[in-house]
């Protein structure tokens, strides 16, 4: 974080009524430091009492120099989505459990905060990913993913049939529930329940995970984040197949339609309070054992 915080965007999760409490008393402690606060329009609709201006998502971004968000890890997904092009750094105030994004306690949070604002804290860089859609030779949609890009099955219980390429090079075919291409970060979220392996945020790499493939020996494979992963989908015309991005928006597929994805070009950059431990995180919310 290179640039004087002056202005700090407030986010909460959506539609929640739990959040006014928490984002009412960061708003002051915030302007109690002199700075100035933008509300998320969709936000500041469910919070009355606020002092500070609202601005749409689409606007909020290019006006600050900090995000602060507040509910959970989907949310922090969600915003860091839509900020990720203006390259603003997010804090994540987590309002149940410890999240792996989302890990200061909204308890704690106004003496955390003050500490990243005084310039106590750790930074990391997280990779999206870019995702294309391309249908008979032309791209029908295009989506940014902080954790996965999924391709999966429909409502009935039938398998869908893909290829899988890396590079252009054919990789292999599966039929299964469906295939997931999963960031770092999204490796220990859906990809981690599919039995992928967890990756390290720091590496440079992605995750191909098969969703319950009929052939066992179809196994996970982790690829260099600067490979470009294609699946193409084949033989759905009795069955529907979606392209699902983080877990929050979806595209319909067509038979023979390819799926593009691949490294972005911006990344997320996460401030987290000094002494962070990403393995402190993952022993509680994995629930693994700590030292004997």
């Amino acid at each position: 974080m290179d640039k004087k915080i002056k202005t700090v965007g407030l986010f909460g999760k959506y539609q929640d009524q739990t959040v006014a409490e928490h984002i009412l008393r960061l708003e002051e402690f915030l302007l109690g430091r002199k700075l100035k606060i933008l509300f998320d329009q969709a936000t500041a609709e469910h919070i009355a009492g606020a002092k500070s201006p609202a601005r749409p998502r689409d606007a909020i971004g290019g006006e600050i120099e900090l995000a602060v968000v507040v509910g959970g890890d989907g949310t922090l997904l969600n915003v860091a989505r839509d900020l990720a092009r203006y390259r603003v750094p997010i804090i994540g105030v987590n309002l149940g459990r410890l999240g792996f994004l989302a890990d200061i306690q909204a308890e704690h949070m106004t003496m955390e905060i003050g500490k990243i604002l005084d310039g106590d804290f750790q930074t990391e860089s997280r990779l999206l990913l870019h995702a294309e859609i391309m249908r008979k030779g032309r791209i029908v949609h295009t989506a940014i993913a902080f954790n996965d890009v999924i391709v999966s099955k429909g409502e009935l219980a039938r398998m869908i049939e893909f290829e899988t390429y890396l590079d252009g090079e054919f990789v292999h075919s599966i039929r299964g529930d469906g295939i997931i291409v999963a960031s770092p970060t999204g490796s220990t979220a859906y990809a981690l329940s599919a039995g992928g392996p967890i990756l390290h945020p720091a590496l440079e790499a992605i995750a191909v995970v098969p969703i319950c493939p009929h052939t066992l020996s179809n196994r996970p494979i982790v690829f260099s984040s600067d490979s470009i992963v294609e699946i193409l989908v084949a033989r759905i015309t009795e069955q529907h197949a979606h392209a699902t991005f983080d877990g929050q928006s979806t595209f319909t597929l067509e038979d023979n339609d390819r799926v593009y994805v691949r490294r972005s070009e911006i990344e997320v950059e996460l401030l987290h309070p000094s002494g962070r431990s990403h393995f402190e995180v993952m022993r509680i919310k994995l629930h693994w054992s700590r030292k004997i």
